[in-house]
């Protein structure tokens, strides 16, 4: 089959799930990926197509909705009129004529393939709040509900729609099939021993305040700071690039993890046994993660303001009670969600050219 692939491009966790998927289809397929922003440079090895990428505005170190609208404009706008960008992927689409589209959490490629009549499959974690219905305390319960209908409203409605997550919730439709976290080859082969070291990850070079950098220098120990955009040593703090292979090593050999509660962060420290203590950007998302995290025993959550140095010595000092809960937890989806993902392919109609599409030609990748 021709599967055509769309990767949200903001952040790395959307990427690296997609890198996995892709690595184990395109050795029975034919894959074309259609991605934009942080997702380019981990997923060039496949034929790729570079899209515009839907990105976040912040104010400071906080998420502002204003002006995500405001830097998103022109691609909101697209995506209301099926022009523009949307216009330019199913030229693409009709070049390439897939079988099926498959999207995490990307916008632009359901929409065009929607517009031709290409089957769908969203397959991403964000369908956890989505399509699902997560647990969560009234005011987050209403922000949850907001953004879940934001992000139907973008994605449109997949016919067939995978969640990969590290906690279930009840399916909002009976096409929703949830599977465990979707971890890539490099995290399953990691050799996973205790170190000194704390690993420190936010996806944003912005989150890195000058009071966290504070708290992270006064935890006293080695830190290895990812995210930041810098590079070099100062006191404790070793700044280091973004690099696969040394982040996954430095990600298997620490002593625990400071980072916000992104889900495939969260799902890989899981997988190789590492203590959480989580600084949740200001989304009910992360604050989502960040309670279930906890729940599981296996995290402790801070709300903004409250990371100091101190606080982290006292978690530093006490992580038998997370080390215990993590060795119970089993969470490896990669076999699971390929099937799931390979039984819609083989339920989609067959020996059908869906609406509007050209004679196949070759697709210009990068």
């Amino acid at each position: 089959m021709r599967i055509a692939y769309g990767v949200h491009g903001y952040g790395r966790g959307h990427a690296i799930r997609s890198l996995t998927v892709l690595s184990n289809l395109a050795g029975r397929h034919e894959v074309l990926v259609l991605a934009g922003g942080d997702a380019l440079p981990l997923l060039s090895a496949f034929p790729l197509v570079e899209i515009p990428a839907l990105i976040f505005g912040y104010q400071g170190a906080r998420l502002s909705a204003a002006r995500t609208l405001g830097e998103n404009a022109r691609l909101l706008a697209a995506l209301l009129v099926r022009g523009g960008p949307v216009a330019e992927v199913g030229e693409t689409l009709r070049r390439f004529r897939p079988d099926a589209v498959v999207s995490d959490s990307e916008p632009v490629v359901l929409r065009a393939a929607g517009r031709l009549g290409v089957p769908r499959i969203g397959f991403d974690h964000v369908g956890i709040i989505a399509w699902c219905r997560p647990a969560a305390p009234p005011g987050d319960a209403v922000r949850l509900g907001r953004d879940a209908a934001t992000y139907r409203l973008l994605m449109g409605h997949p016919e067939r729609v995978v969640v990969s997550s590290f906690f279930e919730a009840p399916p909002r439709r009976s096409d929703v099939t949830v599977v465990p976290p979707v971890l890539r080859e490099r995290v399953l082969r990691a050799q996973v021993r205790e170190g000194e070291h704390l690993l420190v990850y936010f996806n944003q070079p912005r989150l890195f305040t000058p009071a966290v950098l504070a708290a992270v220098a006064g935890a006293e120990v080695p830190a290895f700071v990812y995210g930041s955009g810098r590079c070099g040593r100062s006191g404790n703090i070793f700044f280091k690039p973004i690099d696969e292979a040394t982040f996954v090593e430095d990600l298997a050999t620490a002593r625990a993890v400071l980072a916000t509660s992104g889900h495939q962060l969260a799902s890989e420290a899981l997988h190789l046994g590492k203590p959480m203590l989580l600084y949740p950007e200001d989304s009910a998302e992360q604050r989502l993660n960040a309670r279930e995290l906890v729940r599981l025993g296996v995290a402790q959550s801070l709300r903004r303001g409250e990371l100091t140095g101190e606080v982290l010595r006292r978690f530093l000092s006490d992580l038998d009670g997370p080390r215990g809960a993590l060795s119970r937890i089993s969470r490896d989806g990669n076999a699971r969600a390929i099937a799931v993902l390979e039984a819609h392919f083989r339920a989609l109609p067959t020996g059908r050219s869906p609406s509007g599409m050209a004679p196949r030609m070759a697709v210009g990748v990068r």
